[in-house]
């Protein structure tokens, strides 16, 4: 399995958020420039990561992001999820029907939703705490 290069950078950038203060407003610009994410592309993030509960927004004189919620209490199931979607190994283990020639026959597709449950397991017990490398 391998992640995006979009939520590659999401982690890099919320790391970087929970290094600072969780009274500090940050702008789409200042994370860009500290983590190296080109600023567009953090603008987006910072975007959808809003949108996911990740982070918190304020308009006006002295607005921008933080996070939404303490370093501890935001998983990399979260953040995977924020931008990726749904954790799933395998289209199939998604609800709705698929394009897959196998479909109505196939024997592995019922045992792909504790797969997708164990993965998401793992993601959630890794912590923004660790990987920023902050006190939880």
């Amino acid at each position: 399995m391998r992640l995006s290069s979009l939520t590659d950078y999401a982690v890099v950038m919320l790391s970087a958020a929970a290094r600072h203060s969780s009274a500090a407003r940050l702008t789409a610009g200042m994370l860009a420039e500290e983590t190296g994410v080109p600023l567009a592309t953090a603008q987006k993030l910072m975007g959808r990561l809003a949108g996911a509960g990740l982070l918190s927004s304020a308009r006006g004189t002295g607005g921008g992001f933080r996070l939404a919620r303490g370093a501890a209490s935001i998983s990399l199931a979260d953040i995977v999820e924020a931008v990726e979607g749904p954790i799933a190994m395998a289209a199939c283990g998604e609800d709705g029907r698929h394009d897959c020639a196998l479909e109505g026959s196939c024997r592995v597709q019922p045992h792909w939703p504790a797969v997708n449950i164990a993965v998401k397991g793992a993601l959630n017990g890794v912590s923004l705490a660790s990987l920023a490398g902050v006190a939880a």
